[in-house]
């Protein structure tokens, strides 16, 4: 913004700088410093140390990939639909509604379009617009991921052929949480009973606790409903299981006998969602509306259940392990914003007349409060490409189990509790990791950030939740952690530790009792090669792995029980898990710079050192604990990073470009890619917030202003008649 600041060019500074302190006389040098400003970002980009179009094909997985997604973000950006610039200023109704003629549209392209191309556009819509993506995940990826991994294959293609895959006669919800349990599925109170004599289950909510709550879907859409009950047959509990349940007329839409919906309304975040309530009061549904895969009952009422129960929830860690990669893209649009931001906004000057202000990104300190950022995000990446691919693989190996006994269905198990307790602890770690990396960010921006037109303050509204559905990240990870537990202890009996907990071998071989083996390099280089920080971590989460076992066997020394045992270990039990967890993202991301490319080598080395040395900084107790490292040693792991920040400084800019996001995904007039944040800043706010007459000044403000001191009459009080 130019001003003029004299109405006559003889008098005192003409023009003035809106986005600095610039203040001179002449037009052409206003000019010449304004586009200074547009310089400004384009500067960072001159000479980076890494082929910037080589990291977004390896992040991306591949060149094809990379095209792909170019191609999906252009569609929508052009598509009228997709408008994303409004959304602070839309209703809760206009958000829903306009959240629904999406899913209409979006529907057909998911059942037509391949299924590689679906996954590379619903991880770009998860960042632009996350809440419909909750919308529409819920029917395709809850609802129908429930058919896919709990009914039998008859029972999948009658749902297929009844419209439940095109969302063509059936939408669907997904009914687990209840309004007094959400981590305890085993404690869930909705009751299915089963009725020999209509071969029927009763599905009913007994208490005001069974009602379903948080239930996406289905306050407005949901036709239909994927209920976790209690299987209940000849008086006796079965545990929690499966059920479809029709929700409303699929003509008329009108609720179901016995089932009462309510709408819960206005949320912290993600309002495109119809988050509702269910209760069902003695709601019949046929018998082969059970989901039958594993656990089955028959006509006669003899209940069949499979040798292994566990084996019926595979597929629920896939929510899980999406939201490793969520992360990790939602992390990519926050600090695109904040480093870019960084690299435009000026504050502070040397004080010499006529000199720009500093960058931002030129301080150390707002290099601290980034860059290490940034590393995280990186190791959040490649964590998110290996947890993916375990998925894959466990899911392969579960549906080809068939009816196979012995070592097979072993080795399932095994591989099944691994990636169980990985997706637990990694989805809690990077869920509190992005939700705090988009805090940071935000915090970043100064007083912008609070504005809901420069994109940080929504995302983390909508990013929040992350951290409780699919499992509360404290349960979460205290799951990962008694995983840790109980492998060490089988470990101790002759039981092979799996490869991602090797680093317990000379603890078992001890007996749980670890040497200190102090590291003997004393230089920033010495401590912060990747070689050192893989062993230092490893010695630490070996340590509190250790420290775990102790305090449950104290527990059970105490005469507690093996649950009781664990609980009493919990504190520990959790910190086991957080340490697992870094050193996991470590070692991952070690793994994944040893397979890149050479030209990209060098800056994720430093990145990976960085991840590696900042978390143990931030954690230097525990290495001095473990005594892995020195206090002096500690002391030059922070001279690396002060090192590593200054270092990737210069290539902060380029980095957030191999994120590959157009300015429409990032929606933010902070992180465009040219640089010109406040023009477009200023356009955004003015052309969604025009000014009109104030509405309520003739009802309120007038009366206020008009209102004189003089006292109005009241009743007369008389004293005499007291």
């Amino acid at each position: 913004m130019i001003e003029n600041t004299a109405s006559e060019p003889d008098f005192g500074p003409q023009f003035r700088c809106g986005e600095c302190d610039w203040v001179g006389h002449y037009i052409g040098d206003f000019v010449a410093h304004r586009e200074s400003h547009h310089a400004s970002i384009a500067e960072e980009r001159k000479a980076p140390s890494f082929p910037i179009r080589e990291l977004t094909y390896w992040l991306d997985g591949d060149k094809k990939v990379t095209e792909l997604k170019e191609q999906i973000m252009l569609e929508l950006e052009r598509d009228p639909l997709w408008r994303v610039s409004d959304h602070p200023n839309l209703t809760l109704a206009e958000t829903r509604e306009r959240a629904m003629k999406k899913i209409r549209r979006l529907a057909d392209q998911a059942t037509s379009r391949p299924l590689e191309e679906t996954m590379v556009r619903m991880s770009i819509i998860s960042v632009v617009d996350p809440g419909f993506w909750t919308r529409f995940g819920v029917h395709f990826g809850l609802f129908f991921g429930a058919l896919q991994g709990q009914a039998s294959p008859a029972q999948l293609a009658y749902w297929m052929e009844k419209g439940a895959f095109t969302m063509q006669g059936v939408t669907g919800c997904f009914g687990m949480t209840e309004l007094g349990h959400g981590s305890n599925v085993a404690g869930l109170e909705t009751i299915a009973t089963f009725d020999p004599n209509t071969d029927e289950f009763i599905v009913h909510s007994p208490t005001i606790t069974a009602t379903k709550w948080w239930i996406g879907g289905a306050a407005h859409t949901a036709t239909h409903c994927a209920v976790y009950a209690q299987l209940l047959v000849g008086g006796k509990r079965y545990g929690t299981k499966t059920f479809v349940v029709q929700l409303r007329d699929t003509q008329t839409f009108e609720l179901m006998p016995g089932v009462n919906i309510g709408d819960l309304g206005k949320k912290m975040g993600r309002d495109q969602i119809d988050n509702g309530w269910i209760r069902f009061t003695h709601v019949r549904i046929p018998r082969s509306h059970m989901l039958m895969k594993h656990t089955k009952v028959m006509r006669s009422g003899e209940v069949i259940e499979p040798p292994l129960a566990q084996l019926a929830y595979g597929a629920l860690i896939q929510g899980r392990v999406s939201m490793v990669g969520d992360s990790a893209n939602v992390a990519k649009r926050a600090l695109t914003i904040a480093t870019r931001y960084a690299s435009v906004r000026r504050q502070f000057s040397d004080g010499t007349p006529g000199a720009l202000e500093s960058k931002l990104i030129d301080y150390p300190i707002h290099q601290h409060r980034l860059l290490p950022l940034m590393a995280q995000t990186f190791a959040m990446i490649f964590a998110a490409r290996e947890m993916n691919t375990s998925y894959m693989q466990l899911m392969s190996q579960l549906n080809e189990l068939g009816d196979s006994k012995g070592a097979a269905v072993d080795a399932a198990i095994k591989n099944l509790k691994e990636t169980h307790a990985t997706s637990a602890g990694l989805k809690a770690f990077c869920t509190w990791m992005c939700l705090n990396i988009i805090d940071q960010c935000r915090q970043s921006l100064g007083g912008h950030g609070y504005s809901a037109y420069t994109g940080l303050s929504q995302a983390y509204s909508d990013f929040a939740v992350h951290c409780t559905w699919e499992g509360d990240n404290t349960i979460l990870t205290l799951q990962c952690g008694r995983y840790l537990v109980a492998t060490a202890l089988d470990a101790l009996k002759g039981q092979p530790l799996p490869e991602n907990l090797a680093y317990l071998k000379d603890a078992i071989k001890s007996g749980m009792v670890l040497e200190t083996k102090p590291f003997s390099g004393k230089s920033a280089a010495e401590v912060s090669s990747l070689a050192a920080l893989k062993a230092a971590w490893s010695s630490v989460a070996a340590n509190a792995i250790v420290n775990a076992v102790r305090d449950f066997e104290a527990g059970v020394a105490k005469g507690l029980s093996k649950d009781n045992a664990y609980e009493f270990s919990s504190a520990s039990r959790l910190h086991a898990a957080r340490m697992h967890t870094y050193t996991y993202l470590l070692h991952r991301f070690v793994a994944q710079v040893e397979q890149s490319p050479a030209a990209l080598r060098p800056i994720l080395t430093l990145l990976a050192q960085l991840f590696g040395a900042h978390s143990a900084v931030q954690h230097s107790g525990e290495f001095l604990q473990a005594g892995f490292y020195s206090g002096a040693q500690i002391e030059a792991l922070k001279v690396f990073v002060n090192d590593a920040c200054a270092q990737i400084r210069k290539d902060a800019v380029p980095l957030t470009d191999a994120f590959d996001y157009s300015d429409y995904i990032i929606n933010s007039p902070l992180g465009r890619y040219d640089g010109d944040v406040y023009e477009k800043y200023f356009e955004l706010v003015t052309s969604l917030n025009p000014q009109k007459p104030v509405p309520y000044f003739d009802s309120l403000i007038r009366p206020l202003l008009e209102r004189t001191n003089e006292s109005q009459p009241g009743p007369e009080l008389e004293i005499d008649q007291e």
